[in-house]
């Protein structure tokens, strides 16, 4: 240490001091300086390589203090990234359940509608298998046939009705209207009485009636 090196040079200047004031004559004391120069001359180059040792350790010392602090500053940039990191990751994992969650529902959802679907075109089936089975009865006992036509109506069409010509036919035209009630036109031949045939099945809905008035109204116009 530089401390050491000085404290050993304080008792070697202590020494020659003694020794030169115990000289006496001049040319021992001259000798006596001389050698003490030379000692000093060596001292003090000693000396300079030891403070350039120093300094380059005090050098080395702070530079490994600022490496020391870049690789903190880059350890604490590496932990808030990760900490960002695990946040966005909580944060996806968070939207994943809440996606899995809502495609859950909208899966049960799909099931349900396909199943009330379903059941609608079961019932939707049995219902025209019914109309399916009114339709072929009417044909077959009453002669009626049923064709859509032109502005969104239902023609009505019987036959089996004049025995002398069993294929002549007897027709009208039925639509609803704006307020949703049925609407009877275009008998042929004319009928007086289907202005109340039509109040009547506004007012009861029962359409088999209706039906069976219309041609009986159609039977009694060949018999008169």
């Amino acid at each position: 240490m530089v401390e050491d090196e000085l404290a050993l040079f304080d008792k070697s200047i202590n020494e020659f001091w003694n020794k030169f004031k115990s000289t006496d004559t001049s040319c021992q004391k001259a000798g006596l300086r001389d050698t003490y120069k030379d000692s000093i001359k060596a001292f003090a180059e000693k000396l300079s390589v030891k403070l350039k040792e120093e300094e380059r350790m005090v050098e080395m010392f702070l530079e490994y203090q600022n490496q020391i602090s870049k690789q903190n500053k880059l350890i604490q940039e590496k932990k808030d990234n990760l900490l960002k990191l695990i946040a966005e990751v909580k944060g996806k994992k968070q939207e994943l359940e809440v996606l899995t969650a809502n495609i859950q529902d909208l899966k049960e959802e799909y099931s349900r509608k396909k199943e009330t679907i379903s059941t609608a075109n079961k019932a939707n089936a049995e219902r025209l298998k019914r109309l399916q089975t009114s339709a072929d009865l009417y044909k077959d006992r009453l002669g009626l046939e049923i064709r859509k036509i032109y502005g969104e109506k239902l023609q009505f069409i019987f036959t089996n009705i004049d025995p002398k010509n069993p294929e002549s036919p007897f027709m009208f035209s039925l639509h609803l209207n704006e307020a949703r009630d049925y609407e009877v036109s275009d008998s042929a031949p004319h009928l007086e009485g289907l202005a109340e045939f039509q109040e009547n099945v506004r007012k009861t809905n029962n359409f088999s009636a209706f039906l069976a008035n219309v041609r009986k109204a159609f039977t009694a116009t060949v018999y008169k």
